[in-house]
């Protein structure tokens, strides 16, 4: 890893091999998240679970992947710890081990907690990662952090239908590997970012160029984000969990032909992160919003009526746009509130995957009692929550 050149408690240049370094340990971290949603269908198969055991192993997943995280951001703005990746990772590994040889549904959620309790620990420490070596290029930064992420969730349930459900659950201790290399490649992002603090320390990092905003609009402004952010993610979640169901349900295809269609969907949301970070630090962090959380809304209302050729087209379409939001909506809330990146990392990462965890609950129980088309029909509409952008102030890109 370069050594961190310093100026003002920021990187003077964009430090790629750090960026790359910490998006390739987003890639392995949620490689292994997606894990568990990739295996529902398998674990349902198996142990004869509900759509509502689905969505509470979802809940359980994403609240132990959610509560924990503004703690842990803010506890690290004061208290930074270099290597808390490393101790994420074996959190993470010890849950897909447990899920490998889980027999029932307890054993399932305790898995599911393992591995949610290892990203909560990642997320918002990567994150500050990603903005201290960003160089001021803090939406490309981020686009970077979350390609990994993305690309990460999106690999995992192609590597889910060839390795696991062929062979069976116990396949899934496989995934291990990618603990153990994340262990090595985070272990050098700590040493580069151990320099840097060693150097600078935190409490003197640099405030933001920009006028702080009045303590009562930067409450509304973060209100309006964790709106936007509970639009997208309520939506994601009604893919990422119940894709593959609404598929086999409408279309009468097999488990490991409607995983190919997921992976559309987790693969152009990957490129879509690539591309809404850069468009945010030359238009502005408000453009790349409105087009992305109100502008999905056509395919998404189209989504539940047209034929298996076009639900690809359309789900491609839907996850390129969609998730050009979150990094712009994740810098935009960083620049508002100086100082505190790791805090407000995980408030944001928290809030996303508990919105979740609790959406594909409730989806779950709403799909029991009506159908899983239905649940698409209603989510549908979710992306005209977009309008509220209206509300937001506009910001002038960082430089």
């Amino acid at each position: 890893m370069n050594k961190p050149v310093v100026a003002d408690g920021n990187v003077q240049k964009t430090v790629f091999t750090v960026l790359f370094a910490i998006s390739a340990g987003h890639f392995l971290n949620d490689l292994m998240q997606s894990v568990v949603s990739a295996s529902y269908p398998l674990l349902k198969e198996n142990y004869r679970l509900s759509f509502t055991q689905i969505g509470i192993i979802t809940l359980v997943f994403q609240l132990t992947a959610s509560i924990f995280q503004p703690f842990v951001g803010s506890y690290t703005d004061k208290n930074p710890k270099p290597y808390a990746f490393v101790m994420a990772m074996c959190f993470s590994m010890a849950g897909i081990l447990l899920l490998s040889n889980a027999h029932g549904f307890v054993a399932i959620l305790l898995a599911a907690a393992m591995i949610g309790v290892g990203s909560s620990i990642f997320h918002p420490e990567a994150s500050k990662v990603a903005f201290l070596a960003s160089g001021g290029r803090r939406g490309l930064a981020q686009s970077i952090f979350q390609l990994g992420g993305n690309g990460g969730s999106a690999m995992g349930p192609l590597l889910i239908a060839v390795i696991v459900i062929p062979f069976g659950q116990g396949y899934i201790a496989w995934f291990s590997i990618a603990a153990l290399l994340a262990i090595v490649l985070l272990y050098r992002v700590g040493i580069w970012y151990s320099a840097f603090l060693q150097q600078y320390a935190m409490a003197e990092r640099k405030r933001s160029r920009e006028e702080p905003y009045k303590q009562s609009k930067v409450g509304i402004t973060l209100t309006i984000l964790l709106v936007l952010i509970f639009s997208k993610y309520v939506y994601t979640t009604s893919i990422s969990s119940y894709l593959t169901f609404f598929l086999m349900d409408r279309f009468h295809i097999d488990a490991r032909q409607s995983q190919f269609y997921l992976f559309l969907f987790l693969g152009a949301s990957a490129l879509g992160t690539l591309l809404g970070g850069p468009v945010g630090d030359r238009f502005g962090r408000k453009v790349v919003i409105w087009f992305s959380i109100l502008g999905v809304a056509p395919f998404t209302l189209l989504l539940p009526y047209v034929s298996l050729f076009w639900t690809g087209i359309l789900i491609t379409f839907i996850g390129l746009i969609l998730a050009s939001a979150f990094s712009a909506i994740l810098v935009y809330a960083q620049e508002l509130v100086p100082g505190k990146v790791g805090m407000i990392s995980g408030l944001f990462f928290g809030f996303a995957f508990g919105i979740a965890g609790v959406a594909s609950a409730l989806l779950g129980k709403l799909a029991d009692s009506t159908s899983i088309v239905y649940v698409y029909h209603l989510c549908a509409y979710l992306p005209l929550i977009g309008l509220v952008t209206v509300f937001l102030p506009k910001r002038t890109p960082a430089r």
